[in-house]
């Protein structure tokens, strides 16, 4: 293992596999089916389909300086905040409801407001009730990865297929500029050996996510000054571990929403500095550019947010099973707009 406790790269990433050989037209195949309706993961899949944020995960294990969640909070559209926390009973009950009103839902993400691994029971509780009462939702999980080795096997025997790992930096030096501590292992770890410790689980997690087959987006957040020449190398990194997307994301740092670098001062970049470092960062690793900053409970398609509107929606059996039925229809005709992400 090199010295900055990042394993190194396999000899062939994952599309270096699925693409090689005689088999390439049946990989491909089903690469575009296993994205042609996740919005995230399919530029085209947005248009037509449909997420939704289930706020399970109240906790988190490391700090971000570029992170302040909020509770009760309608107002602001960003990651890290919701106007509820619900339990996985009030979870699945309100994906039900999403599900017969927007037949377009296709995809449920865990995606905070803490980390869904830091407290994960009510994460696994959720995924296991959504998939008995939903079977053809696609579940999906976002992490800071300092957990995400230890349940990988878990989450695939879940039906997770598709994970984010929010990676900033692959040198400790870098990394703990951003974040002030983690916590593992019953312990807080803070500076430089706390960056390090996350750096290296990071990069097990995602090995770990990509050998069990999983499709593997990395978010990244530029901050000029601190990480935003860095991310070459990030990109780098990721794309010799066959990651399948990279989505390199402005810092927000408004100081109203009150996180560390918004109250320091920290600056957010223009978009002509992030359209560059995404120029830098073309290769073989697709880049996300229709990323719309999910809140923890965002609803409806990207580029719109319809929390607000089933903050308070309840449907009979009767209007739930008629619901549900147009979604079936809904899905079955959307068929002709799935294709290539």
């Amino acid at each position: 293992m090199p010295a900055s406790g990042i394993p190194s790269p396999s000899p062939r990433n994952a599309c270096a596999t699925a693409c090689s050989g005689g088999g390439a037209t049946a990989a491909s195949e089903s690469l575009e089916a296993r994205v042609a309706r996740h919005p995230c993961y399919s530029a085209k899949a947005h248009k037509a389909f449909a997420r939704m944020h289930v706020p399970v995960a109240p906790a988190c294990n490391i700090q971000c300086n570029y992170c302040n969640r909020k509770y009760d909070c309608s107002n602001e559209s960003r990651p890290g905040v919701t106007s509820t926390r619900l339990t996985p009973a009030e979870a699945v009950r309100k994906v039900l409801t999403v599900a017969a009103r927007l037949p377009q839902l296709s995809v449920v993400g865990i995606a905070g407001p803490g980390d869904p691994l830091a407290k994960p029971d009510a994460v696994f509780e959720t995924l296991e009730r959504l998939r008995a009462a939903l079977p053809d939702i696609t579940p999906c999980l976002s992490t800071n990865g300092l957990v995400l080795a230890d349940y990988v096997e878990r989450l695939k025997a879940l039906g997770v297929g598709h994970v984010t790992i929010t990676i900033n930096a692959t040198d400790p030096d870098v990394a703990e500029r951003i974040y002030p501590w983690v916590y593992a292992e019953g312990k807080r770890h803070e500076g430089r050996a706390g960056a390090a410790v996350l750096l290296e689980r990071q990069f097990a997690g995602l090995r770990a996510a990509v050998a069990a087959g999983m499709l593997v987006k990395v978010n990244s957040v530029m901050i000029p000054g601190i990480n935003d020449e860095h991310l070459v190398a990030v990109n780098r990194a990721i794309t010799a571990r066959g990651v399948f997307m990279h989505n390199i994301m402005p810092l927000i740092s408004d100081p109203a929403h009150g996180t560390p670098f918004g109250l320091a001062g920290q600056r957010e970049p223009t978009a002509q500095e992030l359209e560059g470092l995404r120029a830098r960062c073309a290769g073989p690793v697709k880049l996300m550019r229709h990323c719309r900053k999910c809140r923890a409970d965002a609803i409806g398609l990207l580029g719109e947010d319809r929390h607000a509107e089933f903050a308070n929606v309840s449907l009979s059996v009767e209007e739930m099973e008629v619901g549900l039925k147009r979604r079936e229809k809904y899905l079955r005709y959307a068929q002709g707009f799935e294709g290539a992400p």
